[in-house]
């Protein structure tokens, strides 16, 4: 029986006044059996004959749960150059420190640029707009990192990253997807952990 992929949409509260965050996870499960009978009873030369369907196994099910629930430390990469932060990227801030705070997790943030900081007039700003939206989410330690001028591509420095720290959880915006700087398919290809892509 073929895998189905289901979106499903998760609320994430980034403080006692801001609205959820939708965020847009893909499950593969099996389909509703339910479903399947409802399917099945629109066909009346079909005979209903009893018929084994696949289940998860207990094991995988556990894993995917605990994949889900055991957040220990989640990457932020930050791939625009806007010094005040685009609005993608502080929806995947605010989306992040929510998680971190729910899970007791640490929080890694690498900003990412082809060019050098020496080219980068206003990256000071930036980084203090980081700190800012990251303390405005409770966090005031976090580990930041800095790839910039490296001639390697975004993908593959977060796909890295994400391997060489152990993460747990990559959370971006779709916005890094649409202006090309992230090729999501090569993404979830190499990196070896969830990742959480937030719609604008």
């Amino acid at each position: 029986m073929a895998f189905a992929h289901y979106l499903v949409t998760v609320p994430v509260h980034t403080s006692k006044h801001a609205k959820s965050l939708p965020s847009s996870l893909a499950f593969t499960s099996f389909p509703p059996l339910l479903s399947i009978a409802r399917n099945l009873s629109n066909f009346p030369t079909i005979r209903h004959k009893a018929k084994a369907v696949p289940q998860p196994q207990d094991s995988e099910v556990s894993l995917v749960a605990d994949a889900f629930t055991h957040f220990k430390h989640l990457l932020l990469p930050i791939t625009d150059r806007n010094p005040y932060l685009s609005e993608g990227t502080r929806q995947a801030a605010a989306t992040t420190a929510a998680l971190a705070k729910n899970y007791g997790a640490d929080i890694t943030v690498v900003v990412i640029d082809e060019k050098q900081k020496e080219e980068l007039p206003e990256h000071g700003t930036q980084l203090s707009s980081i700190r800012w939206h990251f303390s405005q989410g409770g966090f005031k330690e976090f580990k930041l990192l800095e790839r910039l001028g490296e001639g390697s591509k975004a993908t593959a420095i977060i796909a890295e990253v994400a391997d060489d720290l152990n993460l747990d959880l990559v959370v971006m915006s779709m916005e890094a997807i649409r202006s090309k700087h992230v090729d999501a398919n090569l993404l979830v290809e190499f990196i070896p952990c969830p990742v959480l892509f937030l719609p604008l």
